[in-house]
């Protein structure tokens, strides 16, 4: 497991209630594997995440020298959608929730390789061939989410098992105690 997937699952614990979070998926009937899954128990929602934590390049895959975001990630969430449908049906009653985790994202219009254009091209293709809509938190809703993590760092007293999550609590509580002199 990375950092990013562990604040993606933190998330889904903290935000989304989910009861049970698990990291690195292997996929039964297809090669490869969902990053993180969330499970709510109450709401019967399962959220199925892909991570991808690029701080220099942006979201930036290539194969053969090529770009490859939308290829890739097209890929991904297929064997995420299907592999959600089959374990936890719909018809059974839940939700499924597609989600891409990617702190960088950058918007260059004029350039080769817009990274803002791949999502929405991935989003089409998703949408076009599972009716899914793929939820992207990358650039300022990643940045809420952190913040919204490190909000509920702060309000628990208890110590934190979550590397991430301890990281907040004390970084929080070392300022309020700074904050006295």
């Amino acid at each position: 497991m990375n950092l990013g997937e562990e604040i993606c699952g933190e998330w889904l614990r903290h935000e989304r209630g989910c009861d049970f979070i698990q990291y690195n998926i292997p996929l039964n009937d297809e090669q490869g594997e969902i990053d993180v899954v969330g499970i709510n128990l109450e709401s019967r929602t399962v959220y199925a995440c892909e991570v991808a934590i690029h701080l220099e390049t942006g979201l930036q895959y290539v194969k053969e020298r090529q770009p490859d975001n939308v290829n890739r990630f097209v890929a991904k969430f297929g064997k995420d959608i299907r592999y959600i449908r089959k374990a936890f049906p719909e018809a059974e009653g839940y939700k499924h929730v597609v989600m891409l985790w990617t702190p960088i994202v950058r918007n260059s219009p004029n350039a080769k390789n817009n990274q803002t254009q791949d999502l929405k091209d991935i989003e089409t293709a998703i949408c076009t061939e599972f009716g899914v809509t793929v939820a992207m938190v990358v650039n300022r809703e990643y940045q809420a989410a952190l913040e919204s993590l490190r909000a509920a760092a702060k309000k628990e007293t208890a110590a934190l098992e979550s590397p991430v999550m301890r990281l907040y609590q004390i970084e929080e509580k070392l300022k309020r105690h700074l904050a006295k002199f």
